[in-house]
């Protein structure tokens, strides 16, 4: 199954930093929070992603395509016109890159991102978040409810779009509330190719009516994650994930 991760948005509350790179390129623990994103699905066995690009999505193509040298001791012979690597990079995967367009919202980002992919369940989620949520958990509960999409829900401070739950079940989905129950949306989403019908010929945020009609239409499901999300907003969002990476806290290091 494929991985989808939007890493195209402009990051404007990360101005500090995404003046000269992407926010999916801000590092954590001097690799960037794009890398920390694919270890972790990488460790559930999920190696192939399809990374949908925008704002200077030239750095993340440099990244990759230079990515075994990076990460390599290496001897450069002139003479012979030669590089030799001394370490294999130990990664198992396969990388899409793929142009969304500079300016363009989530919903278009996905729907270009999901007709490369093809017309087969893929998991989702952005570029600038990380948890410590089991994905196996995360399909098994997808698989059994026979809906289009699940999210998982979080409960961190309501900065983020806010849902209102009936068991299992998304009743509601409202971007960014002043208040209700406290799940927000995590992202780490699962979806079905049904999707596309719901962000075909749109030009705004996969967040805002193709969710709400997904939830209206019991499409919506909500997988309950309690233990560790945070994202990576603003530049203190940067500090903390920094902190628990040197102290070696990091929940999300599950590799």
């Amino acid at each position: 199954m494929k991985v989808i991760i939007l890493a195209g948005g402009l990051g404007t509350r990360l101005t500090e930093e995404t003046a000269l790179k992407p926010k999916p390129m801000i590092e954590i623990g001097g690799f960037p929070i794009l890398w920390h994103i694919m270890k972790i699905y990488s460790f559930y066995g999920f190696n192939e992603f399809v990374i949908a690009l925008g704002y200077k999505g030239d750095l993340i193509k440099e990244y990759f395509l230079n990515y075994s040298e990076k990460l390599s001791d290496l001897t450069i012979d002139y003479k012979n016109n030669q590089i030799i690597k001394h370490q294999k990079v130990n990664e198992n995967w396969i990388v899409n890159l793929i142009s969304t367009g500079n300016k363009s919202f989530t919903g278009t980002r996905l729907q270009k991102a999901m007709e490369f992919v093809g017309k087969e369940r893929v998991m989702l989620t952005y570029g600038d978040g990380l948890s410590d949520v089991n994905i196996k958990k995360l399909l098994n509960f997808h698989i059994s409810h026979n809906k289009l999409v699940s999210l998982t829900a979080v409960r961190p401070s309501a900065r983020f779009g806010e849902l209102s739950f009936e068991e299992n079940r998304i009743t509601e989905f409202k971007e960014k509330p002043h208040y209700g129950e406290g799940w927000i949306n995590g992202g780490f989403f699962i979806l079905e190719p049904g999707v596309l019908d719901y962000i075909k010929d749109i030009d705004e945020p996969f967040e805002k009516s193709p969710l709400e009609k997904l939830s209206s239409d019991g499409q919506l499901m909500g997988y309950k994650h309690t233990g560790f999300w945070h994202a990576m907003d603003v530049l203190r969002d940067k500090i903390v994930l920094q902190n628990l990476w040197e102290q070696k806290k990091a929940p999300w290091k599950i590799w």
